[in-house]
């Protein structure tokens, strides 16, 4: 390790102290005090601890991701990732391997629960516009699941926009699920109890995949877990104007990271946007999980209504104080990390 990056895990373990501290702080402050920090809607305010995260980043001049050239972008969210994980959550074991994605090898991880038996899969694919994003930035949320929900996770990365626009990650993702499928045995996980689940971008390629799946004739995964899925790119939602600035993701961002992957295709198309699927008949059951200060959280919900209305088994569940990102705050933010935990033993309990 050189000299630099050892300075630079002091600061980011500093920062991490630091919004730990005043987050305890701020529990035991009078809701008098709490309340004028947190944006209402829909009969709900955004939880005291989110809100201090993000008046964090506007004093500390935080920018957008719109506002940063990809790669800079991909250098904040692994940043922020490493800032928030604090210490690692405990699991039986963690394997690097590789996936034959279309194209040729993609990174993957693989987290063993402690458990004995033959625990479910859950391939997770992670977020980030299709563009940001790696295995791990997206490293807590996969203990929490792993350990959590008592599961194997298979984490896989796919190749990102803008260098690979659309079909690139969905393709990618449909050969992660495929090759899950066919090794789960050998990773010494239940074959019959493969999943696949993902958050925002990841989302949506879980559910695209799905949609390929079927469409192809292929083996279905035991469950959908989406977490507030990316799942109609022909408009803005409601609650994408609600909630289009600083709530850490906003309509700006959204609309870059559209252009970045999709750019001229039509975006129509179910493996774009699957809340348009003429056809969503005879899927697996499904998870669909929203944040209520979000602004994907209406498309999302769209989602599983139009899974119901098909004949599928779906639980949709909302987190109303939570924000888009809250899988990732679950080390700072004690009430993410216990929406985190729900979000594990819902899966848990639909793979029994």
């Amino acid at each position: 390790m050189t000299a630099s990056s050892s300075l630079t895990q002091r600061f980011e373990a500093l920062e991490h102290a630091v919004a730990r501290r005043l987050l305890g702080a701020a529990q035991r402050l009078p809701s008098a005090v709490l309340q004028p920090l947190s944006r209402a809607a829909d009969g709900a305010v955004v939880h005291p601890e989110i809100a201090i995260l993000l008046g964090l980043q506007r004093l500390l001049g935080v920018r957008q991701l719109s506002e940063a050239n990809v790669e800079a972008a991909r250098r904040r969210m692994r940043r922020d990732s490493r800032v928030h994980s604090g210490t690692p959550i405990s699991v039986g074991a963690v394997h690097e391997l590789t996936y034959p994605a279309a194209t040729g090898p993609q990174r993957a991880r693989h987290y063993v629960p402690r458990s004995g038996g033959r625990a479910p899969l859950l391939v997770f694919v992670h977020g980030g516009g299709f563009a940001l994003g790696d295995l791990d930035t997206h490293d807590l949320p996969c203990r929490a699941l792993c350990s959590q929900g008592n599961m194997h996770v298979l984490s896989v990365e796919y190749r990102l926009a803008p260098e690979h626009p659309f079909p690139a990650a969905a393709d990618d993702v449909s050969a992660a699920l495929r090759w899950a499928q066919q090794n789960a045995e050998r990773l010494g996980a239940d074959p019959a109890r493969v999943a696949i689940g993902g958050d925002s971008a990841g989302g949506n390629l879980a559910a695209v995949a799905t949609l390929i799946a079927k469409r192809r004739g292929d083996a279905l995964p035991a469950l959908q877990l989406l977490i507030y899925p990316a799942v109609d790119s022909t408009r803005d939602s409601d609650s994408m104007a609600s909630f289009s600035e600083g709530l850490f993701l906003t309509r700006a961002d959204i609309h870059w990271f559209r252009e970045a992957y999709l750019r001229d295709i039509d975006r129509s198309d179910e493996r774009v946007s699957p809340l348009l699927s003429k056809d969503l008949k005879g899927l697996p059951p499904a998870i669909v999980l929203s944040a209520g200060f979000d602004p994907l959280r209406d498309e999302g919900e769209a989602y599983a209504r139009a899974l119901e209305a098909a004949g599928n088994r779906v639980l949709l569940r909302r987190f109303p104080q939570l924000i888009h990102g809250f899988i990732n705050l679950g080390a700072v933010s004690p009430h993410a990390a216990q929406s985190l935990r729900e979000v594990a033993e819902l899966a848990r309990d639909q793979l029994a």
